[in-house]
């Protein structure tokens, strides 16, 4: 599969602090990953529980926070944008966090080349882009390919929460999931694992509604 042409993110510069460009200098290649084999997460971190694959880490807030909460289980975040990346990698050596790996790639197209099926524990899709003119909808990553994409990634009984500030991005996403047999789920109550980041906390004083979801592969 090629990379597909309707993004789900979009290219903004990718200017750098002076520490972050330190930070990857010094740090990308030991807190990084690879798409050019096969990538089995599990083996990445053997001695975790658990291995979550986080789609669109952004500025990595959230990611280390949840990390730093969650030591019995490994994080692949995965996220375009070098300056989000850069933030993340900071953040991973401040915290001295020994459980986060990232991947710079579009996360459809790692997907569908380098992850085998039923490898996958769960997956993390935190505040996507909601591309929210009607024009850009095809733009929005959730949809019915990208969901029977991840009901062959995920083991059975293995998750996918998706959380969105973007109640017309919500009223998209459950329809789709529920067309699908191969997942089940629904609408769920913010977990207590899921921080509030500095993008969430902006979003409520404007009154968004955060609408939480959590699906299965049967």
């Amino acid at each position: 599969m090629e990379r597909p042409s309707n993004r789900s993110y979009s290219l903004r510069g990718d200017r750098m602090t002076r520490a972050q460009s330190l930070a990857m200098r010094q740090y990308w290649d030991q807190y990084s990953l690879s798409a050019g084999q096969e990538l089995i997460l599990n083996q990445i971190f053997p001695q975790k529980e658990r291995v979550i694959l986080e789609i669109g880490s952004g500025m990595g807030e959230a990611t280390a926070q949840i990390a730093h909460s969650s030591v019995d289980r490994g994080y692949v975040a995965v996220e375009m944008h070098s300056a989000g990346l850069a933030a993340l990698l900071l953040l991973i050596v401040e915290k001295q966090l020994t459980n986060i790996k990232m991947i710079r790639e579009d996360a459809t197209y790692l997907l569908a080349n380098y992850i085998p099926d039923n490898s996958l524990d769960g997956i993390h899709l935190l505040f996507p882009d909601p591309w929210p003119k009607n024009r850009q909808h095809k733009r929005r990553i959730v949809q019915s390919e990208f969901i029977e994409l991840i009901a062959k990634k995920l083991k059975p009984a293995a998750f996918i929460h998706i959380a969105t500030d973007w109640q017309p991005y919500a009223d998209w996403i459950k329809p789709r999931f529920d067309a699908n047999p191969k997942f089940t789920g629904g609408i769920v109550p913010r977990p207590t694992w899921r921080p509030i980041s500095k993008f969430e906390g902006q979003g409520l004083k404007k009154g968004h509604l955060v609408t939480d979801f959590r699906y299965e592969k049967l």
